[in-house]
């Protein structure tokens, strides 16, 4: 039997490994966290205004203001739109808890949004949840596949509403020859260790067209600090490190050689795989860049066990979506009122796609789950 022949091999898959990625720079890492602790700058600064230009002339944008971490990103944008007690916003069910978080941290609700078998905002049902109080849409690009954004603007601008484009799975996505997070008004990004393009600790940044809204946004990122001793509104504390910006610029030219590998994985996936289980598609015109590759089956759960025992981790993004969760009690959903996402959550799964993978355990990977659906059928 293929599990009993496994189980007598060394190799063992984490669903992640982020020490891979980090020896294979080390010697450049280091040497960037030693620069800058030498420079004695290390909050804000040269340091951080240059990633900030480079990450612009990368996803070509005019305006990009780097923050904490991603979530802060959502919360500074809402604010600087103008989000409040008493507004509301669209959000796709499915995202990870820190969207619809974001949106109750400024005092709106977190309208909820059925997805498409693509795992994305189903943009056929945004427009009926749109009412006198909605002030924004915020589509999110899970898995590092772009929303269906020419959609989401039509109905956008039809009834006045900003588009805040939550891209933290989809740095280096492109859309109709356009990046994910220069698609809608906004675009917020998270630099977490588990993200495409990491930082080593927490890191957002915020994309945008508008000057007005870069200004206002890079101004209560620091408490609204005009200078050191005059505040002209209130604000948060969501600088950057310049540790964190000497890394990042360190690995951004990476980004894009890594997605590439995590597309060549995907690819082998998809053509291994299907149709024993459902493989997300590539469609024209739109440059996915798996932040996670999902596959479904309705022996979801026998297949994680088999994959465990096989030494391969596996993870569900997301098992509870967010209707469903105890936090999200006071905004009245119940089960059945998002039928396409509560039936995906029960057969979806997430198989390992970081490229730091070895073809050896990419191909092992693959010849698992073929020998459990050939063998205990």
């Amino acid at each position: 039997m293929f599990d009993a022949v496994a189980q007598k091999t060394k190799i063992a898959i984490p669903f992640v490994d982020l020490k891979r990625q980090y020896l294979s720079l080390r010697e450049k890492i280091l040497h960037e966290i030693d620069r800058v602790l030498s420079s004695g700058n290390y909050i804000l600064g040269e340091e951080v205004d240059t990633l900030e230009r480079e990450i612009a002339a990368y996803l070509r944008c005019p305006f990009v203001v780097t923050v904490a971490n991603g979530t802060d990103a959502l919360i500074l944008v809402l604010k600087a739109l103008g989000v409040a007690q008493g507004d509301e916003v669209i959000l796709p069910v499915n995202s990870f808890i820190a969207t619809a978080g974001a949106v109750v941290a400024v005092g709106a609700t977190p309208v909820l949004c059925d997805i498409a078998e693509d795992l994305n905002i189903d943009v056929n049902k945004i427009e009926s949840l749109i009412t006198s109080k909605t002030k924004v849409i915020m589509p999110v690009h899970l898995t590092g596949r772009p929303a269906e954004m020419n959609s989401i603007m039509r109905v956008a601008k039809k009834n006045n509403i900003y588009v805040v484009e939550d891209a933290a799975q989809s740095i280096g996505a492109h859309y109709h020859g356009a990046k994910t997070g220069t698609l809608g008004d906004v675009g917020c990004f998270s630099l977490h260790p588990l993200k495409n393009w990491r930082a080593y600790g927490d890191a957002g940044f915020i994309t945008m067209q508008d000057e007005t809204l870069y200004r206002e946004i890079k101004l209560i990122r620091n408490h609204g600090l005009l200078n050191r001793d005059t505040c002209v509104k209130w604000g948060l504390n969501s600088r950057l490190d310049a540790v964190q910006a000497g890394i990042l610029r360190c690995t951004l030219p990476y980004v894009d050689a890594w997605n590439a590998r995590r597309r060549e994985i995907a690819s082998n996936y998809q053509k291994e795989l299907f149709p024993l289980v459902k493989t997300p598609c590539d469609i024209s015109n739109v440059y996915s860049v798996y932040h996670n590759f999902i596959i479904q089956t309705d022996r979801r759960d026998e297949l994680m066990r088999f994959l465990e025992k096989n030494k391969i981790e596996t993870k569900i993004h997301y098992p509870i979506p967010i209707h469903l969760q105890a936090a999200a009690s006071k905004l009245a959903y119940r089960q059945g009122d998002f039928p396409v996402a509560e039936r995906i959550t029960k057969t979806m799964m997430s198989l390992p796609v970081y490229p730091e993978l070895t073809e050896e355990e990419v191909i092992f990977i693959i010849k698992s789950i073929q020998s459990f659906f050939t063998t205990r059928s």
